[in-house]
């Protein structure tokens, strides 16, 4: 989510706080339970941490077992099944609770019922990814371009300096090493903007857990959130694969994707005193977030996973290959569609 969609929920916050109306539902749950409900959402950050780091780390370690490389059917149909969770995740979850949120009656009815809020904003997220998206993509081939050029002009001068005689192993060893590929390029992108969108509403979801006491609530959405980031963390972690990072940054992307659940859920126990779901100020902020999010998440599966892998030549030369990828996305999607019954 870019610095931009920040400050419109952020403006669009202040614009509107003194004109919200007050909530005076009163809480009446009999599974508000403060004391049953820490140790529950102790078990949710360990296990939720354990299924995520499994679900980033495995395509990692594809490239020893070769029925799972990036380029095998077996890697392709387990990435379009985890794109196809992305997407239930930006439809089927994210979506809709922020148009919950922004529909609420502990909302104004101007200008929170007036307006389509959530469409709006999530519609500007997806645009604005489509903007870095692009952008970032002609940074890193011109950056690209810049370095093999200077290379190029070093190993020359030093051929040059040499003479071609003695010194010709010391050219060779100063010799460009080539472009990186626009496909590389690509992967390098989709990945960091993926991650991106999937860290906002890790942390927005985790806060929602750690804020609540409902132990009735608690129990099956930790359940569905294993799920979800054993199986996203699949689908981000086959785009890490494929962007051919450095092991630093490989470790990095897989510590910030697998932490901030946990760390959201961790936050929402500190600010559990402080947070309540049915403020105003709550309802807005994160029913903007989520928006922005979905607008996020949405765009990424659709666009830079699921389309972008179709309609590469790998999928358009096997219309066999397309079925099975075709049915490993709708498995994941319905999957996570019934998982929007719990979570």
């Amino acid at each position: 989510m870019s610095a931009c969609t920040l400050k419109l929920i952020f403006i669009v916050f202040f614009l509107a706080h003194k004109t919200l109306a007050q909530c005076h539902q009163e809480t009446t749950n009999t599974c508000n339970n403060k004391s049953k409900a820490l140790p529950l959402k102790l078990i949710g950050i360990s296990s939720i941490l354990i299924t995520s780091i499994i679900g980033v780390s495995l395509p990692q370690f594809t490239r020893s077992v070769p029925a799972l490389a990036p380029d095998r059917t077996l890697f392709i149909v387990t990435k379009a099944f985890a794109s196809g969770i992305i997407l239930a995740t930006g439809f089927m979850h994210v979506l809709p609770d922020s148009f919950v949120m922004l529909r609420s009656s502990c909302l104004a009815a101007n200008p929170w019922h007036k307006f389509p809020f959530t469409g709006f904003v999530a519609m500007l997220s997806a645009i604005i990814t489509l903007m870095v998206d692009s952008m970032a993509t002609s940074m890193y081939i011109k950056r690209n371009n810049t370095l093999v050029s200077a290379e190029a002009e070093m190993a020359v001068a030093v051929a040059v300096a040499g003479g071609g005689g003695h010194h010709h192993h010391h050219s060779h060893k100063h010799a460009p090493k080539g472009p990186i590929g626009s496909q590389l390029l690509r992967y390098r992108v989709v990945a960091m903007v993926l991650e991106l969108g999937i860290v906002v509403h890790s942390i927005v979801i985790g806060v929602g857990v750690g804020a609540s006491n409902d132990t009735c609530t608690i129990k099956p959405l930790v359940a569905a959130l294993c799920f979800h980031q054993m199986f996203e963390g699949m689908g981000l972690g086959g785009c890490i694969l494929q962007a051919e990072y450095k092991n630093m940054k490989k470790l990095a992307m897989v510590f910030f994707f697998s932490i901030t659940t946990p760390f959201g859920i961790g936050l929402g126990i500190g600010l559990s005193k402080a947070y309540k779901e049915n403020t105003p100020s709550a309802l807005i902020t994160v029913g903007l977030l989520n928006a922005s999010s979905a607008g996020l998440l949405i765009y990424m599966a659709l666009v830079d996973l699921l389309a972008a892998d179709f309609m590469g030549p790998k999928l358009q030369g096997s219309i066999k290959l397309q079925v099975k990828s075709y049915a490993a996305v709708l498995v994941g999607a319905g999957g996570m569609s019934v998982m929007a019954k719990w979570a």
